[in-house]
C-alpha cells in the first residue's frame, strides 16, 4: 500500500480549513442580515446592495479573504497535483507546502484584522510557495 505524500495531506488540510474560513464568514452574515437575506436568491437590487456592503468591515473582509482562498487554492491544487502525478514530492516540495497552509490559515486573521501590510506579505509567501512548487517540477 502506498502511502500518501505530504503534500496532498496538506491540501486535504487546506480545503478543511477553507470549510472552517466559510463557517468563520457565514456565522457573522447570517447574525448580521438574517436568514430571510442569506436563504434568498441573494440577487442585490432584492437585498438592497451587496452582502459585502450590509455586513460590518471585519466580516466584509472575511467574505474576501474566503473568495481569496478559492483564487489561492486552485493555483496550489495545480502545485499539488503535478508534484503527486511527477512523483517529485521533495523537502522543498513539502515545506512550501506547509508554507502555503500557514499563509492562508494566517491569512485570514491579518485581512480580519487589518494587519498592513503584513495581510500582503503572508499572502505573498504563499503564493511564492506555490510557484516554486510548480518550478520545481519543470526543473526536476
Amino acid at each position: 500500500m502506498q502511502l500518501m505524500i505530504i503534500e496532498i495531506k496538506v491540501l486535504v488540510l487546506a480545503a478543511l480549513w477553507q470549510y472552517v474560513q466559510y463557517i468563520l464568514m457565514a456565522v457573522p452574515v447570517n447574525l448580521q442580515l438574517g436568514a430571510a437575506k442569506t436563504t434568498s436568491s441573494r440577487d442585490p437590487d432584492k437585498l438592497g446592495g451587496s452582502i459585502q456592503g450590509q455586513v460590518d468591515v471585519r466580516t466584509a473582509r472575511l467574505i474576501r479573504a474566503l473568495n481569496n482562498h478559492f483564487e489561492g487554492l486552485a493555483l496550489f491544487t495545480i502545485a499539488v497535483v503535478a508534484v503527486a502525478l511527477s512523483e517529485q514530492s521533495t523537502v522543498v516540495t513539502a515545506t512550501c507546502a506547509w508554507v502555503y497552509l500557514l499563509s492562508r490559515i494566517v491569512y485570514v486573521l491579518a485581512y480580519a484584522f487589518d494587519w498592513v501590510p503584513w495581510r500582503s506579505i503572508i499572502w505573498g509567501c504563499g503564493f511564492m510557495a506555490t510557484g516554486i512548487m510548480l518550478i520545481v517540477v519543470l526543473l526536476a
